[in-house]
């Protein structure tokens, strides 16, 4: 399959038509759907949406990792550090990747690693969940278990995180915006990106 890097998808819509949800199918295969993003752009909540439209199993990366370490996220970047968390976060999603269909949600910085992002685009599908700088903040600032975020500006600490990360993201086969909107609305946007996806596969088969 060609990939295309990139795309958006923002039209208003709260439920994917079931054509696209039946093309959506066919282009996931038996892959995995990964989504990726800074933290706060609702990879789990739309995740599990898309995976209830597409009648498919939802796995959280980091709640994997909490279950097979028995530690919680912010427990093992105390005690091991960002890059022991990291090698831990690869091998998990590199295990998920292996069976399918499902939707995945990875943490903020896995599609940062080279190594997961190899992975990632070679044996799944990409999902970049798209989201300003305040629509983050709104959203991260309400909780305070966000290890990066242990600064002495958080917000500040967000925006750099954003202009650091987002080149990288925009690497994900399909960019969906995130934003103050009904989460059903981002999920079928999301089930429609991939619909196109189908739709430009016929067009180059039929050439």
């Amino acid at each position: 399959m060609a990939r295309g890097r990139g795309r958006q998808l923002t039209q208003p819509q709260a439920i994917a038509p079931e054509q696209d949800i039946e093309k959506a199918r066919r282009v996931l295969g038996h892959r995995n759907l990964v989504f990726v993003g800074l933290m706060g752009a609702g990879k789990s909540a739309i995740g599990r949406l898309v995976a209830q439209m597409l009648g498919i199993p939802f796995v959280d990366s980091d709640h994997e990792i909490e279950r097979v370490s028995r530690m919680t996220i912010p427990e093992l970047f105390e005690a091991y550090g960002e890059p022991e968390f990291r090698a831990l976060e690869a091998r998990v999603i590199k295990r998920l990747l292996k069976t399918g269909p499902r939707v995945l949600s990875t943490g903020g910085g896995a599609f940062m690693n080279d190594t997961t992002r190899a992975m990632v685009l070679a044996n799944g599908l990409s999902v970049w969940l798209k989201a300003d700088l305040e629509v983050l903040w709104t959203r991260v600032s309400k909780r305070d278990s966000r290890p990066l975020l242990k600064t002495a500006n958080p917000k500040q600490t967000l925006s750099d995180l954003l202009d650091q990360r987002y080149p990288v993201y925009a690497k994900a086969d399909v960019t969906v915006q995130s934003r103050d909107d009904d989460k059903d609305i981002i999920a079928a946007e999301t089930v429609m990106a991939l619909a196109r996806l189908d739709s430009r596969q016929e067009t180059v088969s039929d050439q």
